[in-house]
């Protein structure tokens, strides 16, 4: 295990090499591989284990029964996920985890420990409050969701996620993490709609984009 990969997580931020080792152990964890398109976790499914992306990426996904999907976030290397579910052992997930591309995944085991607080070591202290950072952030991250999928307008959902990012990188030219039909699911769009009125964005001159590289060219018109 790559322990200089693994302290520059969160997950495992503040902690030495020893204090890693130990946490794996305890922690149970294992390594596995998933090739793109796998699904690593099923909606309905119960999991005592949260993931760490070594590798790679994965998807959130809702998948109804009626066929119709819906991308909650991305996760990329070194970001974990299912870590709520993994805490709560018997919550049936409500959500599918799918492999975006080839990936490892970190599995282990939260609660672990977590019935003896008592006894707790150093490295247990760094993870619980690593733990809560994590949390914070993916309570971000629903938030800002909610503000791209809100505007009714296709224009406006669009100019809303695209503002977060440009935000969020501090500048006007960047990559995100979606293909267009995973924007589409994100935004809650049809892909035809969502192509359509990027085009229309860039005939009127206020992105630039190939692929998932967009440049805000009118900034004006995302922050108006």
């Amino acid at each position: 295990m790559d322990m200089q990969q693994l302290q520059k997580t969160v997950i495992f931020r503040g902690m030495s090499e020893r204090e890693i080792t130990d946490a794996l152990s305890v922690l149970q964890a294992i390594e596995k591989k998933y090739k793109k398109g796998a699904i690593i976790f099923h909606a309905g499914m119960t999991t005592a284990c949260a993931g760490l992306v070594l590798e790679g990426s994965v998807t959130i996904e809702r998948n109804d029964m009626w066929g119709n999907r819906t991308i909650l976030s991305h996760v990329g290397s070194g970001q974990c996920f299912a870590e709520t579910y993994a805490l709560l052992d018997d919550e049936p997930m409500l959500v599918d985890v799918s492999a975006n591309e080839a990936c490892r995944i970190l599995f282990f085991k939260i609660n672990a420990f977590a019935k003896d607080v008592q006894r707790m070591k150093a490295w247990q202290v760094k993870f619980i409050a690593n733990l809560l950072i994590i949390s914070s952030h993916k309570n971000l991250a629903l938030s800002e969701r909610s503000f791209h999928t809100s505007p009714k307008p296709v224009r406006a959902r669009i100019m809303a996620y695209l503002h977060t990012v440009s935000l969020q990188q501090n500048k006007r030219e960047f990559d995100i993490p979606f293909d267009r039909q995973q924007l589409a699911d994100y935004l809650n769009l049809d892909r035809s709609a969502l192509s359509k009125e990027l085009g229309k964005m860039r005939a009127d001159g206020i992105i630039d984009f190939h692929k998932n590289h967009f440049k805000v060219i009118a900034k004006d018109a995302l922050y108006e």
